[in-house]
């Protein structure tokens, strides 16, 4: 009898360390591979730049607050007849007068999963956002679903107008903080101190 239960006390004894060994691996797995993971709170700056403005903007604002970036670029090019607001006829005038109207975006969006915040920067053209915004953030409405969606603009003097409306009308389980334009010359700092106020 002494025989067998020496012999069951060495086997507990050795299985100890296989026991230590699988009870790490649980908590890795649940620390690595849950969905705690998918949500990294690292931030994304989204823009469309028709002119470079928006661009040097959404450019500094990435470098500031250690965000990545993407462009949204357009199937077919703007040129300098298409942005002539003057001309009633021109392809951005008829494009805005379009409420429903969805220019073409020539690259695939971004993963959105390791985001939480995501930038998203575009000229103001005709008091909002321009038609291509309204075809990426609605296309992209079920990605961006609990997402924090922060607008901001450059214009020579126009505001943001409906702008942040009309993004969450368009991604409507996204929380669309509201926006702000900046001038061209918008500097780091200032683009930094007012994304850590706006997602406080």
């Amino acid at each position: 009898m002494r025989k067998t239960v020496s012999a069951i006390a060495i086997a507990l004894t050795a299985m100890l360390p296989f026991c230590g060994c699988a009870k790490n691996d649980t908590t890795s797995n649940t620390k690595t591979g849950g969905t705690a993971m998918n949500n990294t709170g690292k931030a994304l700056v989204v823009y469309f730049s028709a002119t470079g403005t928006t661009k040097g903007v959404a450019q500094r604002l990435a470098g500031a607050i250690g965000a990545d970036i993407f462009e949204i670029v357009p199937a077919k090019p703007y040129t300098d007849a298409d942005l002539n607001w003057r001309n009633k006829q021109s392809r951005s005038s008829v494009e805005m007068a379009d409420r429903k109207s969805r220019p073409a975006i020539a690259n695939a969006a971004p993963d959105f999963a390791n985001y939480t915040t995501v930038y998203v920067g575009f000229p103001i053209w005709w008091y909002r956002e321009p038609s291509i915004i309204d075809t990426f953030v609605e296309s992209n409405a079920a990605a961006l679903a609990g997402k924090t969606i922060v607008p901001f603009a450059t214009s020579g003097g126009s505001g943001m107008g409906d702008s942040t409306a009309n993004l969450q009308a368009l991604a409507p389980k996204a929380k669309v903080a509201e926006g702000r334009r900046f001038s061209a010359s918008a500097d780091a700092g200032t683009l930094k101190n007012w994304a850590a106020e706006i997602t406080k």
